[in-house]
């Protein structure tokens, strides 16, 4: 007994080493495999200028043709700020995990991912986070040109970056957790190309990527507050942009870790039930 009892931290701190290099090891693959398609990168970024430059000159007519000069409360510089943050900081927040699960289904790959010595979900997000983070590094240019030529004007409060980095952070848990919910869905279908479409849809008029939430009528704000994709891209954007007030921070962390909890037991518990249900179609 005594002995088991001696053994035992060593047995946690050895399997908690293992554990890290593992990890360590699939985090250092995510740099390589990122930078290994340097066509798409750059065609993002064509892209995202092309889209930003679409929004200001639409808003700005907005407002021009507008009485007032505020719209559902917003400036024209508000509004423009929220919408070039989230044309820059929006794509860094997407997994499309269904795809992967898609993926990995059709070619058989699945039945090696779940046969790996370390938790797939786990594993994933590891990998998700790398990639959120390199995303980050790619978009400080489209920061700079939105600054130049499109007036953005980043906040100068730390506590405003402080408070926007950690409900980024959270957000992009959030948004990985319902991905990984709503991509157990590949289990039960041959084709999730129609999924990832109707996920993306349903994101871009609740997330508050279209526009501001705080344009919405009445009825669809309240119908958005009871949805997760408002915490994956509106609550981290409002919050650096100022149409949220540093303020309200607390509350709105609050509801994305209500949020991300819930997602989280509901998305491990969907996969353990769903991946019974595996139907390879390749391999």
């Amino acid at each position: 007994m005594s002995s088991l009892t001696a053994s035992s931290p060593n047995g946690l701190r050895a399997s908690l080493r293992r554990t890290l290099r593992l990890s360590a090891a699939f985090l250092t693959i995510v740099p390589k495999v990122f930078l290994a398609y340097g066509m798409w990168f750059w065609a993002e970024i064509v892209m995202q200028l092309f889209t930003m430059l679409v929004f200001v000159y639409f808003w700005r007519a907005i407002y021009s043709n507008s009485a007032q000069a505020t719209i559902s409360g917003l400036t024209l510089a508000q509004t423009l700020g929220y919408m070039l943050w989230t044309r820059i900081l929006g794509p860094t927040l997407e997994t499309r995990q269904i795809f992967n699960f898609g993926y990995a289904i059709r070619e058989g790959l699945i039945a090696v991912e779940l046969l790996r010595p370390v938790d797939y979900q786990g594993r994933s997000y590891l990998e998700q986070l790398a990639m959120t983070g390199m995303n980050l590094l790619t978009k400080l240019p489209l920061v700079v040109v939105a600054m130049v030529f499109f007036g953005l004007r980043p906040p100068a409060s730390l506590a405003v970056w402080g408070a926007f980095a950690l409900s980024f952070f959270l957000a992009q848990a959030v948004s990985f957790c319902f991905d990984w919910l709503y991509a157990c869905l590949a289990f039960y279908s041959t084709e999730t190309w129609g999924l990832g479409v109707v996920r993306e849809a349903v994101s871009l008029l609740f997330s508050g990527a279209l526009l501001p939430l705080a344009m919405f009528p009445d009825w669809l704000q309240r119908i958005s507050d009871f949805l997760p994709f408002s915490k994956i891209i509106y609550t981290p954007v409002a919050l650096l942009s100022g149409i949220l007030p540093l303020s309200e921070a607390p509350q709105l962390w609050l509801a994305q870790i209500s949020w991300l909890v819930g997602l989280l037991l509901a998305s491990r518990w969907f996969f353990n039930f769903s991946v019974r249900k595996i139907t390879v179609q390749g391999g």
